[in-house]
């Protein structure tokens, strides 16, 4: 037996060019493990159907089982000639065990094969990357509760906007990567749903149980549609796109960390276990994590354009184009787990300079709305009227060289006599952070709301899972 072993209609050797566009086996033998797991489910299924006798049906599965072994202790190499993972097992296990081997492929196609494969190995990989999603909102959370009180400024285009606390900056990627989480649940869902038993598109004459198999290997019902289901990768590109959507927030929060570790900034110090120095500058401390991490949104990106690209014109049902599905995905699943788990070290790890962002907030006045906010409340002036009067109190401190919260009373009556002596204590910038009481807010208290809400959800999502 050989990689010709499928092809009973070709007669003369295939060209060599052809064999090496052909062969899928260096990187679909990443599924091994699946393809040996769906394979034992089908035959069980041909056994109690009585499509296959039971005592053939014991060989398959004892010599599956051995060959999986061999393949983890490296008596077998994925790396001969076959051209697929399919292929590959079904020759080993007829060495193996002879003819009851051939019986393992009745009542399916390598079409309805693959899918199933293929389909098991995104859904499990979906719900590890989930599961390390809660433990980086976990990380996030501690950080956030810790940080609750350090003031940093909030900005808008790069520029110092309005106070806000480090932990409430922090809930803001506790929250995208809540919903990264959902995204990866609801499409487990969403595409739970057995392949096997569709054959090559149609259906099989064979009278298979397609919700035995379904069940034997953890789906929850067959799909509907085998015209759809050999030809369908929505769930190939649905992993695709959370991953991509993931680490777009992850490039972000990346970002936030290479600009805040700056000497410029110095809000952020990482741990020496998550920084690099330079070849020729002894001197210099790199950010390179979060820069790999953000590099690596672009990889991300692509892998879900190339199978967009690949699928928006196949016509039904399977074609070999589509055996550019996997490599994509097996890059982009690799470089999501390792992303999320090297970020969760690093968030964990790093410093958080206090003073640093404290004395930030006394650059770019930035409880000037505040004053607006009060002139609108106690003089009842138009916003745009405080809004202006507002502009002129920023240029008078900034012609004095202070912050607005530095100016006296005199100086901001000087510029409109409706500014009361109540006003100072408002541009506090403390005091205008926790003015923000709204639901949702920064205000200390509504960060530690945020905090309590996510750790009620995340023990929620203990249970489910358990």
């Amino acid at each position: 037996m050989s990689r010709k072993m499928a092809s009973a209609r070709i007669t003369t050797a295939s060209s060599e060019l052809l064999t090496q566009l052909n062969n899928s086996l260096p990187f679909d033998k990443v599924l091994y493990a699946e393809d040996i797991e769906g394979s034992r489910a089908h035959a069980y299924m041909l056994g109690e159907r009585g499509i296959i006798k039971k005592e053939d049906v014991a060989k398959i599965d004892s010599g599956l089982s051995e060959i999986k072994e061999k393949i983890e202790n490296g008596e077998i190499v994925l790396d001969g000639d076959d051209e697929d993972i399919h292929m590959a097992i079904e020759r080993h296990l007829t060495e193996l065990i002879g003819d009851a081997g051939k019986r393992m492929h009745t009542a399916r196609s390598r079409n309805d094969q693959v899918a199933l494969d293929f389909r098991m190995f995104v859904q499990r990989n979906g719900l590890t990357i989930a599961e390390l999603l809660l433990e980086n909102i976990k990380t996030f959370i501690d950080v956030a509760q810790k940080n609750a009180k350090v003031m940093l400024p909030g900005m808008t285009h790069l520029q110092h906007a309005q106070p806000i606390n480090f932990g409430f900056h922090m809930m803001a990627y506790a929250s995208m990567f809540k919903r990264d989480y959902e995204r990866f649940m609801s499409s487990y869902e969403r595409n739970n749903l057995s392949p096997i038993g569709c054959a090559a598109l149609a259906g099989t004459p064979h009278d298979v149980d397609r919700n035995l198999t379904a069940e034997k290997l953890g789906f929850d019902a067959p799909t509907l549609n085998c015209l759809d289901t050999v030809s369908d990768r929505d769930f190939a590109l649905e992993i695709l796109f959370n991953i991509s959507t993931m680490m777009m927030h992850m490039s972000r929060l990346s970002e936030e960390l290479i600009i805040w570790s700056t000497s410029e900034f110095g809000f952020v110090t990482l741990s020496d276990r998550h920084a690099t120095g330079s070849s020729i500058m002894p001197q210099k401390k790199n950010p390179d994590i979060p820069e790999l991490l953000r590099g690596k949104t672009g990889r991300v990106n692509g892998n879900l354009i190339s199978l967009l690209t690949v699928m928006k014109g196949l016509s039904l049902a399977y074609n070999k184009d589509m055996q550019e599905d996997k490599e994509g995905v097996f890059d982009s699943v690799r470089t999501a787990l390792l992303s999320l788990q090297v970020m969760n070290e690093m968030v964990a790890d790093m410093t958080v300079n206090v003073d640093k962002m404290e004395a930030a907030c006394m650059i770019g006045h930035l409880s000037a709305t505040d004053l607006a906010d009060y002139l609108v409340k106690e003089s009842g002036l138009p916003f745009r009227d405080a809004y202006h009067i507002v502009g002129n109190v920023v240029n008078l401190a900034e012609d004095k060289g202070l912050d607005i919260s530095e100016l006296s009373l005199e100086d901001l009556q000087s510029i409109d006599y409706r500014i009361g002596e109540g006003v100072v204590a408002l541009l506090d910038n403390r005091a205008s952070m926790n003015a923000r009481m709204s639901e949702g807010g920064t205000a200390t208290v509504r960060t530690l709301e945020q905090v309590e809400s996510l750790k009620v959800w995340l023990e929620s999502m203990k249970v489910n899972n358990e």
